[in-house]
């Protein structure tokens, strides 16, 4: 996915006087961004007037007709340009005339493109959405077929045949395009090459459709209060209440979570996996159908033992606690979590109560800021989607150079797209000029909002999620590409979660989980030390079965990819016992049908995360 006008010049701004850079510590300086951010959001609130982010292309609010136009306006200027390099003579190939315009033409269309596409993740509108969509497929399918163009193919190809000299990036750039063209049939025969992007067009429907049937997926379940038994109060307070005061509880991640680690009936456990592992199945099954390892299978070997030690602990806990019923995967996060509590002395939902989303947000802002050594200046009168949502200057703390932008989209609501991620809205490019493009970023995520002057609090694995994702956030705009096709998060998959993953790390120590905590009714009171060395010995609990369900995902995955004529239903039947010591998966249910990674964005490479850790 992939700006008509101008490339922009490399920005510099100094800090300003008497600007807030943070350099507190500890509580104090917890106490000052806590103030900072709310005063800034009262400010935001107050200025009604909009406008441009200076060096950001990505366009926001656009209407049903202007991204329909502009799709159509991506499109033409991308034939325009294909075309002139596709009439470029076989002798006459130079890299100013055939890799430079194509390479500025990504850089400068990508954030054009993710105006049309992004709205369909954010947008309140059903119709703003349902023409991003249809952008979304008008694009896709141009993109597809200049992926196939044996013209321009000829010609990239004779000039990396002529071995002109070049940087290390543009030559690596130059493969990347040889060998785009190619994993699209354009080296094969003209009949297998027709096979290859037959299926290949029908590969990226079907992605689109699996994804799409997750996002517009409305199912809910109603419960009585003592059928949540366990839930802490302002849990519930969250929940809408509906007939006969039964509580609604959705499929989005954060209620299903709590339920499944906090909720003390088995029933409402096993009820709601039953359900959220049937989510999409008969929609999401039949294009999964269509579709469609030795590492793991010795990763997984390799825990088996420590995984029956630890499985053997939870059948004895739910054995005293509910008697001889059989332990099914519905219970693993709740026993886990009793386990861990008994173990570790962690009350999880106490914990909880030092986690005030704004709170672990500035914590972030100030832990990023001095290990990368950045400065964040939050723009108050930007023009957004959502009046939640809220957007961030990113500056080079020593030169006061610009680096970026990232959009801050935090907050759960209708029709918004449902899992926590980062979104490239513009790649970091260097012109043939030498200007500069600057990389935006979009984190999106479901958080809930303060409700009636109770501030919302996060457990204690979102706020290790929202770390990661925040690290996603400042690998993209850290990073300094030439070309857009090399930037930010579009480094190889094997590559792209060990920055995230290794950022993890700083949430388990000690200075840092007292940056990003404090009790929520009196903020100058992090967490004690005894508790942060508990989370330290906690994160390998259970590690072995932890790590069983993703390697569980991850042959699934490379099984689909690898093999024909593959029945998915029976695949998972088989893989689910044969991976996690025994137990079966939930009857009816077939947790294929709501795993995205692997149809869109991870094929055949959901083995990366696990892989980023070895």
């Amino acid at each position: 996915m992939q700006s008509e006008g101008n490339s922009e010049k490399k920005m510099n701004s100094k800090p300003k006087k008497g600007s807030n850079i943070v350099l507190l510590s500890g509580a104090a300086a917890l106490l000052t961004l806590a103030v900072s951010l709310a005063i800034t959001v009262i400010n935001n609130r107050r200025n009604s007037k909009k406008k441009d982010i200076t060096g950001c292309y990505f366009r926001v609010n656009l209407s049903v007709s202007e991204i329909l136009k502009l799709a159509d306006r991506i499109i033409a200027k991308s034939k325009e340009v294909h075309d002139a390099v596709a009439s470029v003579p076989i002798d006459k190939v130079t890299y100013k005339n055939v890799i430079s315009p194509l390479a500025e033409l990504e850089a400068q269309q990508f954030p054009l493109v993710q105006s049309c596409v992004v709205p369909k993740l954010v947008s309140t509108s059903y119709k703003v959405r349902k023409a991003s969509a249809e952008a979304e497929k008008k694009i896709d399918a141009h993109a597809s077929s200049c992926s196939k163009r044996e013209d321009v193919y000829r010609v990239v190809k004779a000039f990396a045949a002529k071995g002109e000299r070049m940087g290390a990036e543009a030559r690596c750039y130059a493969q990347c395009l040889i060998k785009d063209f190619e994993r699209n049939g354009l080296n094969l025969t003209s009949t297998k090459r027709e096979e290859v992007q037959r299926l290949r067009a029908q590969i990226d429907k079907l992605s689109f459709q699996y994804v799409q049937n997750l996002n517009d997926d409305s199912t809910y379940l109603l419960f009585l209060e003592n059928e949540l038994a366990g839930l802490p109060t302002e849990f519930l307070k969250t929940l809408e209440k509906v007939e006969n005061g039964m509580f609604k509880v959705t499929l989005k991640s954060h209620h299903v979570a709590a339920v499944l680690e906090l909720c003390k009936i088995g029933k409402t456990r096993r009820l709601l996996a039953m359900t959220y592992g049937k989510r999409c199945a008969k929609v999401n099954l039949s294009v999964l159908e269509d579709l469609v390892l030795e590492f793991l299978e010795d990763i997984s070997s390799s825990l088996s033992n420590l995984a029956n030690k630890e499985l053997a602990v939870l059948k004895e806990l739910k054995k005293q606690e509910e008697g001889e019923l059989p332990f099914g995967v519905e219970d693993l996060l709740y026993y886990v979590k009793k386990v861990e509590q008994q173990e570790f002395d962690v009350d999880f939902g106490a914990l909880k109560q030092y986690f005030p989303v704004n709170l672990v947000l500035s914590g972030i802002f100030k832990i990023f800021q001095d290990l990368f050594g950045l400065r964040f200046e939050e723009i108050v009168d930007a023009g957004v989607w959502n009046s939640d949502v809220r957007v961030f200057s990113v500056f080079d703390l020593s030169s006061g150079e610009l680096l970026g932008y990232f959009y801050l989209d935090m907050y759960t609501r209708e029709g918004k797209y449902v899992q926590t991620c980062v979104v490239a809205l513009q790649n970091g490019s260097v012109a043939l000029n030498g200007s500069r493009q600057i990389p935006v970023a979009l984190l999106i995520s479901q958080l809930q909002k303060d409700i009636g002057g109770i501030p919302s609090l996060l457990r204690f694995s979102e706020v290790v999620s929202l770390f990661h994702e925040f690290g996603h956030v400042v690998q993209h705009l850290c990073n300094r590409a030439s070309f857009a096709r090399l930037s930010g998060l579009r480094v190889d998959p094997d590559f792209v979660e060990i920055p995230a993953q290794m950022l993890e790390n700083w949430c388990y120590e000690s200075f840092s989980l007292k940056l990003i905590s404090g009790f929520h009714q009196d903020i100058t009171k992090p967490i004690k030390d005894e508790i942060c060395k508990s989370l330290k010995r906690w994160r390998y609990s259970f590690s072995a079965l932890k790590l069983k369900q993703e390697v569980l995902y991850c042959l699934f995955d490379q099984i689909i990819h690898s093999a024909e004529n593959v029945d998915i239903v029976e695949l998972f039947k088989h893989l689910h016992p044969k991976v996690m010591l025994g137990l079966p998966m939930l009857e009816g249910t077939n947790p294929a049908s709501c795993f995205p990674r692997c149809a869109v964005g991870y094929e055949a490479a959901c083995y990366s995360r696990i892989w980023s850790e070895v």
